[in-house]
């Protein structure tokens, strides 16, 4: 069966020419159920004009991508006695086509799409996707070039999550091993009603382990989170009272997450960094993609060397007071111990103040902080520079965070020798 769509080129809301689908009888064998297998056609150069996008894009041989370089495949479990396949995989497909289309960038096996709904508007539990490549169908070279082929797979928040935490190959491999999540072929099933991690508590070991031992794919996170320079709005953090007390509850009447004054201006320009990176339709958009080296353009860009420099000069500071909400300071211990413990960056964003904190450790190149100047402030974005031993012991000090239901709230973390303090509010302030 195949679905011709009136595509954009032509007028139409559609971005792909159409999507076939097809009775896939599985192998019982092999424990591959009977299920219904979707494919794309429109991220690849079809008829090889370079329509697809721009000239600067287009394939002139064979050797390079066709298109975007890939089409989209999703395998649904078939339910018994069902004679036509559902439609809203199609409707799925042609949503994440649209984003490629507007974004230019490109989906990979490994990546996550957080969806924060039921991929089918049911009350299923998968509710987001990881990205693989497809069970049978192996990359091909057409007179256009080369198109791999890109599978989806409907998966459940706390899969996401291990996904997010450590990488979407290893969380990938995972649901492979299990029959009742996707099993070698990867089959979504909407009604599957548990995690791996319920069917096979044992997996989430392995997760850990993975953190620990390859670090985390998760560079940032989009979050409520502010900082400030202690003493610049009238208080003084740095007292003689809190060098004898490491950990100490902040004032009950200062719930307030305060942003550095920008302007206008500086405001314009950052909004428009961040609309450059990913912009799935969502409910709940709070995490950002994650292998950034990939992207056309994305958040991650401002952690990096190549810094927003079209905004203020850098300026160092003496001391700084970083606040998060509790959602995001409970990523804390993974920043430290997936990202920095790694030699790698972590950002906390935050799209409502137009404020970001970017985590380094003194491995990562290109910082503008440096160890005699670990606070670097570029307009409202500011750089923390983080020592080996620093990170050590911040992962000590924090971990309580990994179980954030614990946590009373406001929650300060001070650590007066190295001129750092973060408290932790309530998620509803």
């Amino acid at each position: 069966m195949k679905q011709p769509y009136l595509v954009a080129r032509l007028g139409g809301p559609d971005p792909l020419d159409y999507i076939s689908m097809y009775a896939n009888p599985g192998d019982e064998n092999r424990g591959i159920p009977p299920h219904w297998h979707y494919i794309s056609y429109g991220l690849s150069d079809l008829h090889g004009d370079g329509r697809v996008h721009d000239h600067n894009f287009r394939c002139n041989t064979n050797e390079g991508p066709s298109g975007f370089g890939f089409e989209l495949t999703f395998r649904l479990k078939r339910e018994s006695g069902e004679t036509n396949p559902p439609t809203w995989p199609a409707t799925l497909m042609q949503a994440l086509a649209r984003y490629v289309f507007q974004t230019e960038n490109i989906l990979y096996s490994g990546d996550h799409v957080p969806w924060h709904m039921p991929l089918d508007g049911s009350e299923s539990r998968i509710q987001h996707m990881l990205m693989a490549e497809d069970a049978q169908l192996l990359p091909i070279t057409t007179p256009f070039g080369v198109v791999n082929f890109v599978q989806i797979i409907g998966v459940c928040e706390e899969e996401l999550r291990a996904a997010q935490h450590w990488n979407g190959p290893g969380v990938i491999e995972l649901i492979r091993s299990q029959g009742c999540a996707g099993g070698p072929w990867l089959i979504t099933d909407m009604r599957r009603g548990e995690t791996i991690f319920e069917v096979e508590p044992h997996l989430q070991d392995q997760v850990e382990q993975g953190i620990e031992t390859e670090g985390s794919n998760l560079s940032g996170v989009n979050s409520r989170c502010s900082w400030e320079e202690p003493g610049e709005n009238g208080d003084d953090y740095y007292n003689e009272d809190m060098k004898d007390n490491r950990t100490v509850d902040e004032r009950r009447n200062s719930n307030e997450i305060d942003r550095p004054r920008i302007s206008d201006f500086e405001s314009e320009q950052i909004k428009a960094t961040l609309q450059k990176g990913l912009q799935f339709p969502r409910r709940d958009s709070r995490e950002f993609e994650y292998d950034n080296t990939r992207r056309k353009q994305s958040f991650d860009s401002i952690g990096s060397s190549e810094g927003p420099t079209e905004l203020l000069r850098t300026r160092t500071l003496d001391f700084v007071h970083l606040k998060f909400n509790l959602e995001a300071g409970s990523l804390l211990p993974l920043a430290l111990k997936g990202r920095l413990r790694h030699g790698r960056h972590f950002t906390f964003m935050s799209a409502l103040n137009d404020t970001a904190v970017t985590l380094v450790s003194t491995s990562v190149n290109g910082s503008i902080a440096d160890e005699n100047h670990p606070f670097a402030a570029h307009g409202p974005w500011l750089q923390v520079l983080l020592t080996d031993d620093f990170i050590e012991e911040m992962i000590v000090d924090t971990e309580e965070l990994v179980h954030p239901d614990e946590i009373m709230c406001p929650k300060t973390y001070s650590w007066p020798e190295r001129r750092l303090m973060i408290t932790i509010l309530p998620d509803e302030v």
